[in-house]
């Protein structure tokens, strides 16, 4: 069976999708949509922008979704998965790609995303940390002992989890995680802590989005961040997709779901190896590659 999974923020860099616009008749159709859905010229910032512009929340999440939503439809008929995920921002692009979405309205969806999880940033000083080697349970224990909002975000793969919470919060769990043997704990170069508490008035913003927006029944199940297990109901994708933004990321647990169902090898629709990297954590052996047309 073929998973294909989509990646989330992080993966962008200028020039991404540029050979697709120019080779592509579908490709280019569709990143001008792009730019008239936006009201602005994102493709420019995407193809030679620089560093800096690409790493405005509401240009990064679009592009990475764009990138990864019209390579899969350029794809056409090889694009035959049995199942879907994406990370975060991601599982976006994986309901798209899987026909629960259409093109547009998921980049509608994604821009409101971009701009409510910009604004939750801005009201408290706050950000996100890698814990490289202990133990998710470890992690999550020193969490809870910490004064202040500090929660587990990112289940990346078996000993890498990334927390998230208020900015003094996460330095002292920092501090606190090293003690008890974290071979490392990474202060990340993030606007605010995403998929914590602190993005509650982020998820009231997308929740009114997501409501008015028709969802479809999927062409195959999404493995979705929040339950970290195979959803096909229109109604439960849209309910976890809306927790997604206060819930970790399970990609962890999803990488086992998806192995577990029957997964004989992962392919990566978008910029860049992140996702592969992650499988090839829990099973170094496991197939994976990048889509190319």
């Amino acid at each position: 069976m073929k998973a294909y999974v989509f990646p989330g923020q992080g993966a962008q860099f200028v020039g991404m999708g540029k050979d697709l616009y120019d080779n592509n008749s579908i490709a280019k159709e569709m990143f001008t949509k792009a730019n008239e859905i936006l009201g602005f010229d994102i493709t420019a910032i995407m193809f030679s922008g620089t560093d800096e512009e690409l790493k405005q929340t509401k240009v990064t999440q679009p592009a990475i979704f764009l990138h990864s939503t019209i390579l899969a439809a350029c794809l056409g008929d090889s694009f035959q998965p049995d199942m879907v995920a994406g990370h975060s921002l991601g599982e976006l692009s994986a309901l798209v790609a899987n026909k629960a979405l259409s093109f547009e309205d998921g980049l509608r969806i994604v821009s409101k995303r971009a701009l409510a999880m910009q604004e939750a940033c801005e009201k408290e000083p706050s950000t996100m940390a890698a814990i490289i080697g202990l133990d998710d349970e470890v992690v999550e224990k020193v969490c809870e002992e910490v004064d202040g909002i500090v929660v587990a975000a990112n289940y990346n793969c078996p000993g890498q989890l990334v927390i998230s919470g208020a900015f003094s919060a996460v330095e002292k769990a920092c501090e606190m995680l090293t003690e008890v043997g974290a071979r490392r704990a990474l202060m990340l170069p993030v606007g605010g802590a995403f998929h914590s508490p602190l993005m509650e008035s982020a998820r009231e913003e997308l929740a009114a989005a997501i409501d008015a927006t028709e969802f479809s029944e999927p062409t195959c199940p999404v493995y979705q961040n929040v339950p970290a297990s195979a959803v096909s109901d229109s109604a439960d994708i849209k309910k976890n997709l809306v927790a997604q933004l206060t819930s970790p990321v399970r990609w962890t647990q999803t990488m086992h779901a998806m192995i577990a169902d029957g997964a004989e090898e992962v392919i990566e629709v978008g910029p860049g190896k992140v996702l592969q990297g992650l499988f090839k954590k829990v099973d170094r052996k496991f197939p994976t590659s990048s889509a190319e047309i």
